[in-house]
């Protein structure tokens, strides 16, 4: 068993971790990995019988850096640091939080910049196409490996709680909470649109080289810009840019040409460069496929409560007004299927102008509902 380290309110450093895997895993697409490794960071203390771990799962773009920061990297701050802490909504101070990099991440975890041990190379395009089941089943095998049978909750938001909504599917009994927050049950037509154009700006980039391009010492960042760009529009709701950006004009007047000139347009411009810098385009391209593919109902003829019937655990649902990316809608699916299943269900629809992003920024009312949810577990927690 790994030792499960720990940080505590007197400091906020944290340090990765890396667990290896010799044992092969099967994944849905019917590719097999022999060998693969997850980096994750975990925060709090846990308890003697194990029971207050809270698993935090990672949306596109974020990581196992979920709170905290390093020790010389002050300016490295997790991804949910608002909500995950010492006296925060999750509170660190009574529960144990992991945060992992999943399967064909690109910040340690196995993916496609990996050396495939077969051939001594990265893996590149030949990285398997991986879904939310896979990531799923990978994280059960990390809280083996650290001891923990059952999680308190399992946590996320947009893709993070597609997983949180798998776990109660593929692992019922190793859950007692679930949190699905700014979540469907599966994309829109609209939604997979998006993300093939991001897809395809990746793809036709000269510098992509077939998924290749490690070999030839280059990345496809103008692919890169383009996919991110596209992605940020729809985080954000048009009341959101409205009040930020407008109309306002970077240099006070019309240049009459294709510079930046628009506000709104160097801030796309800066967010597009900053990603390039540091996101591999192959797992761009992966994860997005996560996201199209995730279905529960799929299998089962298009029924969302008979694909939630086999779950126990309880829910907290939680959606924002003017996300259109993933809308209340949605939600509302998700707990209709679960009430139909008499499945214990808590459900806030957020009145925040902020759009899909909502779920990362500090909204009190949103905050105060969480913390009061685990309250309620770590309650439950402590009279077992």
């Amino acid at each position: 068993m790994e030792e499960a380290r720990t940080t505590g309110p007197s400091t906020p450093f944290v340090t990765p971790q890396v667990a290896r895997f010799n044992e092969p895993i099967t994944l849905k697409c019917g590719a097999v990995l022999g060998q693969y490794e997850l980096v994750y960071e975990t925060y709090g203390t846990l308890n003697s019988e194990r029971s207050n771990a809270v698993l935090v799962c990672h949306a596109l773009n974020a990581a196992h850096h979920v709170a905290g920061v390093y020790a010389g990297d002050p300016d490295n701050v997790g991804w949910w640091d608002n909500m995950i802490g010492p006296g925060k909504p999750v509170d660190t101070d009574r529960f144990f939080v992991i945060g992992v990099n999943n399967l064909g991440g690109c910040h340690g975890s196995t993916g496609p910049k990996s050396i495939n041990i077969a051939t001594g190379r990265p893996w590149g395009a030949q990285f398997p196409v991986v879904t939310v089941e896979d990531w799923v089943n990978s994280q059960a095998r990390l809280a083996d490996r650290l001891g923990i049978r059952q999680f308190a909750a399992v946590m996320g938001g947009s893709l993070g709680a597609m997983q949180s909504l798998q776990w109660t599917i593929s692992y019922p009994e190793r859950l007692r909470h679930a949190l699905v927050i700014a979540c469907a049950p599966n994309l829109s037509a609209q939604n997979i649109a998006f993300n093939e154009i991001a897809r395809q700006a990746i793809i036709t980039d000269p510098d992509f080289h077939d998924g290749n391009y490690y070999e030839h010492g280059v990345t496809p960042r103008r692919g890169l810009r383009v996919a991110r760009m596209v992605g940020h529009v729809t985080y954000l709701s048009d009341d959101e840019m409205a009040d930020k950006f407008g109309r306002q004009l970077k240099h006070g007047r019309l240049s009459y040409s294709f510079d930046v000139e628009f506000q709104i347009e160097s801030y796309l411009r800066y967010q597009a460069d900053k990603f390039a810098e540091y996101f591999d385009a192959n797992t761009y391209l992966r994860i997005t496929k996560v996201l199209d593919y995730f279905d529960p109902a799929f299998e089962c003829g298009g029924n969302l409560t008979l694909a939630l019937a086999p779950a126990k655990a309880s829910y907290l649902v939680i959606s924002f007004t003017t996300d259109w990316r993933f809308s209340p809608e949605r939600s509302r699916e998700i707990v209709t299927a679960l009430l139909d299943n008499r499945r214990d269900v808590t459900y806030a629809e957020i009145d925040a102008p902020h759009g899909h992003d909502a779920f990362l920024l500090d909204d009190e009312r949103y905050h105060r509902l969480v913390a009061a949810y685990f309250e309620r577990i770590a309650q439950e927690t402590a009279h077992e």
